[in-house]
């Protein structure tokens, strides 16, 4: 071999090893345990992703870190398990593959960027686009901004017209405010979560479907948003069928979504149906992690997890933009002591609830206005304003309260004069507090009807 070609051979060569990575980092699957897949010899940190082998299906399986225990790291599946095989190679993020087209490295999830670009679009929990537009582009994982300083949020000082009459007349919304809609099933939370998707005053709107049925993805979509609302939306579907990671990476993404565009000075309103659903998606891995439930199957660490997530909505350190977020939380079996409502009410901004009763009596939307209360009102409202719904609130709990003995005959007119303008004005009461879904009561149309049925209250 001559002088040449020998060097020819050294400079190949060193070009094949200047493509070899430094160094390979895997691990094996050791055990699959429901929704857990336990890794051997593959240190993670948490919050970290990795893929696992799927040889059987010839595709890679994205995961997630949640946990580890000595040299066994704890990864959960974004998507299904299904043909993984014992002994399968699990490699982290931005690792280089042996493949048989030799090195390859997977990049991670592709998904669409945090950006304007995303109004209009319908994404999954990890921003992968569910509506067939494309524009996905792999980008480094994402991160989350922390809480911004108490001392250092922008107070709340105006209103939000919600285009309820109810709510802005009687439960009057601040813009950075966070309300819990707590309901049982069947009355009437989709049509009121629609009516607020569209009647809202905002610039844009984040709804996130977290565990709910993928057929009621699809009717939202295309039922409850008209061609103006889904210009300025955000739709972030995590369905009941999805992995509890991916569940719960939906309601967070969301709130990632939310915070950019509210600190861009955008005023932004967040839809998070449900809360609840959120909770359990939480509860399914905390005991996967082996954590021991103490309230109803809940672990403690979902107790921290709802206010963390719920901490980083509100207004921002910028006066322009802000963020009022709307959580239902599901009563099961209308039981408003379940854990989760006990603990959404204590990190909430107030609560509306929807009574069962109001729903079979046909009065929607169903608030009950005795039980709810927004805890900001007498900041975004004028005293004439909240007096007037003082007002009105008393006369709704003394008929409620003598209603029995009004329909026995046992009152006689004229002993209670609070109940005489309550029976004299019910019926304009029921009226003023119903809406057709599809009609939009403005807050100034909504406070003058208001103090005007307040007035007739003193005559």
């Amino acid at each position: 071999m001559s002088t040449v070609d020998l060097e020819a051979f050294v400079q190949s060569q060193r070009a094949k090893l200047a493509q070899l990575p430094l160094s390979v980092r895997e691990g094996c699957v050791k055990r699959v345990s429901g929704l857990m897949i336990e890794v051997e010899g593959l240190p993670l940190p948490i919050g970290s992703h990795a893929c696992v082998e799927n040889s059987r299906q010839n595709m890679w399986i994205d995961a997630e870190c949640i946990g580890f225990e000595g040299n066994t790291t704890y990864l959960m599946a974004f998507d299904q398990v299904n043909g993984l095989s014992p002994g399968a190679v699990v490699y982290p993020l931005l690792t280089p593959q042996r493949g048989p087209q030799g090195y390859q490295m997977r990049q991670g999830i592709a998904s669409l960027p945090i950006s304007p670009q995303l109004l209009g679009r319908v994404v999954d929990g990890l921003g992968r686009p569910l509506d067939g537009l494309g524009g996905a582009t792999w980008t480094d994982a994402l991160t989350r901004p922390a809480s911004p300083n108490p001392l250092k949020r922008a107070p709340i000082h105006e209103p939000l017209d919600t285009g309820v009459r109810a709510i802005n007349s009687m439960l009057t919304v601040g813009r950075g405010q966070r309300l819990g809609l707590f309901a049982g099933s069947g009355v009437g939370k989709s049509v009121l979560l629609s009516m607020l998707t569209r009647n809202c005053v905002a610039d844009v709107i984040v709804i996130a479907l977290v565990g709910e049925r993928s057929r009621e993805v699809r009717e939202f979509c295309d039922d409850q948003l008209d061609e103006t609302s889904r210009a300025r939306a955000v739709v972030v579907a995590s369905p009941a069928d999805t992995s509890p990671l991916a569940r719960a990476k939906g309601a967070e993404y969301a709130t990632d979504v939310a915070t950019w565009f509210r600190d861009q000075g955008k005023h932004v309103v967040l839809i998070v149906d449900s809360l609840t659903r959120y909770a359990m998606a939480q509860r399914e891995i905390g005991l996967s992690l082996g954590e021991a439930p103490v309230a109803r199957g809940y672990p403690a660490s979902v107790f921290g997890r709802l206010p963390a997530l719920v901490e980083r909505v509100g207004n921002g350190e910028k006066d322009e933009g802000s963020l009022t977020a709307f959580y239902t939380v599901l009563l099961e079996g209308d039981d408003v002591h379940d854990p989760v409502a006990d603990a959404a009410r204590g990190v909430l901004d107030g609560h509306i609830f929807l009574s069962r009763e109001l729903a079979d009596a046909g009065h929607y939307p169903a608030i009950d206005i005795e039980k709810s209360i927004s805890r900001v009102m007498p900041k975004v409202a004028s005293p004439e304003h909240v007096l007037a719904a003082r007002r009105i609130k008393q006369l709704i709990s003394r008929h409620a309260q003598s209603r029995d003995m009004v329909a026995m005959g046992a009152y006689m007119a004229g002993s209670d004069p609070d109940l005489d303008a309550a029976l004299k004005l019910w019926s304009h009461i029921r009226t003023f507090l119903q809406q057709d879904s599809h009609m939009v009561a403005d807050i100034d149309g909504s406070i003058e009807a208001l103090l005007t049925l307040a007035r007739a209250s003193q005559l």
